[in-house]
Order: structure tokens, then C-alpha cells, then sequence
């Protein structure tokens, strides 16, 4: 699947500045060295599952089910995990390197605020010190996060810069990065960026997919005829997908933030409306303007709010291996209102796009079918800003 240097067919690479290759060789290496390491690994497993809560379930929608015809629908409930969503799966994983590599602190961007909380999580459980950069507009939109984080201990910073969103975040920890190498790991939070970030994360997040296997065949005796996930830098998806990969029929579909839609400017639908482009260290798809800049982007979810795509969601779509999909602001915001009130389960607003896909595909399955969709995490967080998108004025 993927080549020499992070390749994914063209996408991948390692397009950074001359400050940061050692810092990248050092933590290639280190990877290299300890991803196989019995002893790494039964730490890492004993995190999961003792600290973060896993395996976490695989729920049959029953009343989902029924209401929508079709297929069989079953939820994978990243969103019971502690800190409230997947993001702690690679979080725990890359921290664990970075204390092994002997780094003290974390650094990381955050959109949702959902990997910044896991990143101050895990921060805290082994003494580092945790520095977060978010968009000023997302602390905004994700107030509640932003208390989280410091309440767990960590530096958030707001960045003003650009449209002040996760695209800036990211820059802004980049830039932190390489003014700090020698004690300071930069905890990225998706499948994206220079290699070996888009192999690590994805490898972290597989433990989703390698769960939806197992369960699913305990469960019904078979492979799921779909699994759905919402795509952002796709992190959730790429874990969710990566063990069925070689699993032809099993398909695989990625829900894009289409924002107000994708025939206007306020999207955020990279495979959609993107085209190749280099940016934040990795060739893939970036939303862009007529002149090649990176475009400004938007969604309802601060989580999926970025104008690229992960390399390998890439390389996956260029195969044909996996489908992507807009979803609209309101189509998320009335699939996060269903699943609320049909199986009283609130979820992340990213993980609502994959389950408003669902809702529109599932008969179209026949009944012995079965979709699998990942909820990502969980809507506590979303709350007030859908109160507010539906004009309701509540208190955070």
C-alpha cells in the first residue's frame, strides 16, 4: 500500500523545511524501533485497555434499523473511549514514543478540541508538559474543550492567524516544533502531515477496524457489507477502514463536511472540490483557490473544518478502493437530532455526517445486509452550537 518515505501511489512524502528533517528522522526511527517491541506493545495494550476503555463496543441500532429499512446498522462507540472520542487511541500510543524517545513535553494542534483534550490527557497521566494550539474561532465554537484542556493542565493557545481555524493550528505547531526539537514531541492528531505521521496515526487508529472485525464476526458471522466514517484530515476513517482494505467487498465510504454545499465558497469537501497540492508537509488533495493558495474552508464542524486530506485517503480514493461523500451542515444537523432521539445516543457533529449518509443508504441494502458506521465521539460538546444553529439561546 505504501511505499519508500510514506508513498500512497503519488501522495505522502515528507515536504518540510530543513529544521524539521531531524526531528522527523528521529521519530521515523524511533517508530521503526519500538512499533514492534513486545514490550511496547503490551504497555500500549494495557493503556487501552485498563486507561481508555477498549475495546469499545459494537452496538446493533435496533430501532435505527427498523425505522430505516434495509440493512442492519451497528454503531462503533469510539465516543464511550475515555476523554469522549477516538482521538485517544493515538494520543496514548504516540505518547508512549515520546517517553520512550525521552521528550518531556507534548505539543499539538486541535479543531473540535477533542485531540486537544486527549493530548492534555495523556500529558497529564505521564507528567509531560502539553502546549495546545487551536483557532481562535474554534476555542469560541469549543469553549467547553478549551476548560477541559486547561483543567487537565495544558497551554491553549488561540491563534489568530488566517481564518484562525485548524489549518492554522497546525502551522502554528509546526512552527513551535521547530523551535523546540530536543525535549518536545509534536503529537499530530491525523492521518496527514510528513511522513512518518500519516503510518503512525493511521496504525494507532487501526485498532478500531482490527475490533470491527472481530465483533462483528462474533456478532453475525460475517464481514459488514459497509463501513461508514466521517473524514476530516480522516483519522477515525482510516482506522476504520485499514483492516478491510483487502477486503473487496466490504465497502468503504469516507462522509466529507460539505458545509453550506459544495457549490459554494463555505465547504470543506476536499475530494469533491480539490485538486493535488502540497501543503503542511505532504502532497495529497487541498481545497485551493484559482491561483493554487489554500482556500479558506468551512463546516459546522470544527473537527472536520481543514481544506486537505489525509495522503492515504488519497491514494484510496485514486484507487477506487473507497468512496467519499459530502454531507451538508443540515444534513449533519438533523442526523445528529435523529440518532439523539432514535437509539438516545448524541454524537460528535463530525461523526452526525457519517450517520446522516447512513440513514440515506440503508435501503438500498437488503436486510441481511449490515453497515457499520464509527461514531467517533460524542455531541456533549456540540451542543450549544446546535442549539444556536437551530436558534435556540442557551447557555454553555
Amino acid at each position: 500500500m505504501s511505499t519508500k518515505k510514506g508513498r500512497f501511489g503519488e501522495h505522502g512524502g515528507q515536504y518540510i523545511p530543513e529544521t524539521l528533517m531531524n526531528a522527523v528522522i528521529e521519530l521515523e526511527e524511533a517508530y521503526e524501533r519500538y512499533k514492534n517491541d513486545p514490550q511496547f506493545e503490551a504497555e500500549l495494550a494495557q493503556l487501552f485497555n485498563e486507561y481508555a476503555g477498549r475495546p469499545s463496543r459494537l452496538y446493533f441500532a435496533e430501532k435505527m434499523t427498523k425505522d430505516l429499512g434495509g440493512a442492519r446498522i451497528y454503531l462503533k462507540r469510539e465516543d464511550l473511549n475515555h476523554t469522549g472520542s477516538h482521538k485517544i487511541n493515538n494520543v496514548l500510543g504516540q505518547a508512549l514514543l515520546a517517553k520512550k524517545m525521552g521528550k518531556t513535553r507534548l505539543i499539538a494542534e486541535t479543531g473540535a478540541g477533542q485531540h486537544g483534550v486527549a493530548t492534555a490527557t495523556a500529558a497529564a497521566l505521564f507528567g509531560m508538559e502539553c502546549v495546545v494550539f487551536m483557532g481562535e474561532e474554534d476555542t469560541k465554537r469549543q469553549a467547553l474543550n478549551v476548560y477541559r484542556m486547561r483543567l487537565l493542565g495544558a497551554e491553549v493557545i488561540p491563534v489568530k492567524t488566517g481564518t484562525a481555524t485548524l489549518k492554522d493550528a497546525v502551522s502554528e505547531a509546526m512552527r513551535e516544533w521547530t523551535r523546540r526539537i530536543s525535549d518536545t514531541h509534536y503529537c499530530l492528531g491525523s492521518v496527514m502531515g510528513p511522513h512518518p505521521f500519516p503510518t503512525i496515526v493511521r496504525d494507532f487508529q487501526s485498532v478500531i477496524s482490527k475490533e470491527i472485525k472481530a465483533q462483528m464476526l462474533e456478532m453475525t458471522g460475517h464481514l459488514p457489507d459497509a463501513v461508514i466514517a466521517c473524514v476530516g484530515g480522516g483519522s477515525n476513517a482510516m482506522g476504520s477502514f485499514y483492516h478491510f482494505i483487502e477486503d473487496k467487498n466490504v465497502r468503504l465510504i469516507g462522509c466529507e463536511a460539505a458545509g453550506r454545499g459544495v457549490d459554494t465558497f463555505e465547504t470543506a469537501a476536499t475530494i469533491a472540490t480539490g485538486r493535488s497540492g502540497i501543503f503542511h508537509g505532504m502532497k495529497s488533495y487541498f481545497c485551493q483557490d484559482e491561483f493554487g493558495q489554500i482556500a479558506p474552508v468551512y463546516s459546522i464542524s470544527a473537527g472536520l473544518d481543514y481544506p486537505g486530506i489525509g495522503p492515504e485517503h488519497a491514494w484510496l480514493h485514486d484507487t477506487g478502493r473507497a468512496e467519499y461523500v459530502p454531507v451538508t451542515d443540515e444534513e449533519a444537523v438533523c442526523a445528529f437530532e435523529y440518532l439523539s432521539r432514535t437509539e438516545g445516543i448524541i454524537p460528535a457533529i463530525e461523526s452526525a455526517h457519517a450517520v446522516a449518509h447512513a440513514t440515506k443508504i440503508a435501503k438500498d441494502f437488503d436486510k441481511d445486509s449490515s453497515i457499520v458506521i464509527t461514531i467517533s465521539g460524542r455531541g456533549d460538546k456540540d451542543c450549544a452550537a446546535i442549539a444556536r444553529y437551530r436558534g435556540e439561546d442557551i447557555n454553555e
